[in-house]
């Protein structure tokens, strides 16, 4: 079968087993991928920025965690951690409760998928605090099974035929300055949309019968919405004043993807519970929760868990990302990245009338697309060009956001600075030919 031959067989059995709902990107299949470099089955290579939507930070299929994999492989592949206990798991643990934020005694629990993560985090918060109200935010993306995705915000495709959904959720306006619910304009606002907290406790849940408030330092799927600097510390000291659990959801933004390795070090503030997955283990399908001892170890044995939960196999990857982060000072490479890119979008900002806004942290950036400086109005056709543009040139790119009109960064930590600059220079070819 030849190359052209494998595609198409491939593409017409996609379209006869597999159903419409898992959606896809860009319109091939990879045989292979390395560092920053996606090939497919013509042989064809692409630059990755989408990086398996900020799954590989440390670059596809890096030599230490493939080795490590490798090596998990041939001694024992599961025996679940609830039957027979392994050391990867708590080996891995222990690293994470010293790498995330706070000098206080942490513990820490491994699942599959963010969503898994996000849903225990509830649970802990709930089972500690014995409330039930969750408060999570417009443009919020926390994952698809029920809970999760009652968290999320957008209907249309993730909730859209899916309900009823899950009770006792309640949802705030976020910190958009670019687009901001109240009205108001940063700095003269004061961070209102902060302190509109406390009036949310009035007109929609109670402060005491509120368990958690679930964030994420950087919005993903949501269109990379980035608060301003005082904007963290004053939700997390409301959350503290009333006894409510403040949860950082890090599936995306983590592992490295801002600069630091949690986002939410930018702010300086300390979350009860943070939820880590995606980049954690480089594909391998691994969540993670962390936080205050207190809290973790509040619901009774057997209350947490689940057959596939920290995988060995996957525990192990984590363990060897976490070394290629020291060894290869990918935190160093990160910053550096952020400044690059930030640097260019902002020229191309001035340049392009149709980049309305650019935000974010570190190498995780966004553009927001709009028809109008002056209206907002999303350029959402627009981006959904830009990302086709790119593929057909050798560039696989991401738009995200609540009006699907913000082009999003994830590309490997590792990407060169050869593989960058051809990134970069197709991306403006195609933001050029763009008409507001």
């Amino acid at each position: 079968m030849g190359n052209s031959s494998k595609h198409d067989a491939l593409t017409d059995l996609r379209a006869g087993v597999v159903p419409r709902g898992p959606f896809n990107v860009t319109p091939f299949f990879t045989e292979k991928a390395s560092g920053a470099v996606v090939t497919d089955v013509t042989g064809r290579e692409f630059i990755d920025f989408a990086g398996g939507i900020g799954v590989v930070n440390v670059g596809h299929c890096h030599p230490r965690v493939v080795a490590a994999i490798k090596d998990q492989a041939e001694k024992y592949l599961h025996t679940c951690f609830h039957i027979v206990m392994y050391e990867p798991y708590v080996a891995l643990a222990e690293k994470l409760c010293a790498l995330t934020p706070g000098d206080f005694p942490k513990m820490a629990m491994f699942a599959n998928s963010g969503a898994e993560a996000v849903e225990n985090a509830v649970k802990v918060a709930r089972h500690a605090t014995k409330r039930a109200g969750i408060i999570a935010f417009e443009n919020g993306f926390h994952g698809r099974t029920l809970l999760t995705m009652t968290l999320t915000s957008k209907v249309k495709p993730y909730k859209f035929g899916f309900g009823p959904f899950a009770p006792e959720v309640y949802r705030m306006p976020c910190a958009y300055c670019y687009r901001c619910p109240l009205g108001l304009e940063y700095p003269r606002c004061d961070v209102a949309c902060a302190d509109y907290l406390k009036e949310f406790f009035i007109t929609n849940v109670a402060a005491e019968s509120t368990a958690a408030v679930v964030v994420e330092p950087v919005m993903g799927e949501g269109g990379f919405i980035t608060p301003p600097p005082e904007y963290f510390p004053r939700l997390a000291k409301i959350c503290n004043e009333n006894g409510i659990v403040f949860i950082c959801d890090e599936i995306q933004s983590g592992m490295g993807r801002t600069g630091k390795m949690f986002a939410i070090e930018h702010w300086g503030v300390v979350p009860d519970l943070i939820t880590s997955a995606k980049s954690l283990a480089a594909g391998m399908p691994l969540s993670a929760l962390v936080g205050r001892k207190e809290l973790m170890d509040a619901p009774q044995v057997g209350g947490l868990g689940g057959t596939y939960g920290g995988n060995p196999v996957c525990c192990r990857a984590a363990l060897a990302v976490l070394e290629v982060f020291q060894e290869e000072k990918l935190l160093e490479k990160a910053e550096s990245l952020g400044r690059k890119l930030r640097d260019r979008f902002t020229q191309w900002q001035k340049e392009y009338a149709i980049i309305g806004d650019v935000r974010g942290m570190g190498p995780m950036l966004g553009l927001e697309l709009v028809r109008d400086r002056v209206t907002k109005e999303p350029a959402a056709d627009e981006a959904k060009a830009l990302v086709k543009f790119c593929y057909e040139r050798g560039l696989i790119l991401l738009s995200c956001g609540n009006f699907s009109n913000v082009i999003r960064t994830l590309m490997p930590l590792v990407i060169t600075d050869e593989q960058l600059e051809r990134g970069l220079s197709i991306m403006e070819e195609g933001i050029s030919v763009l008409k507001p």
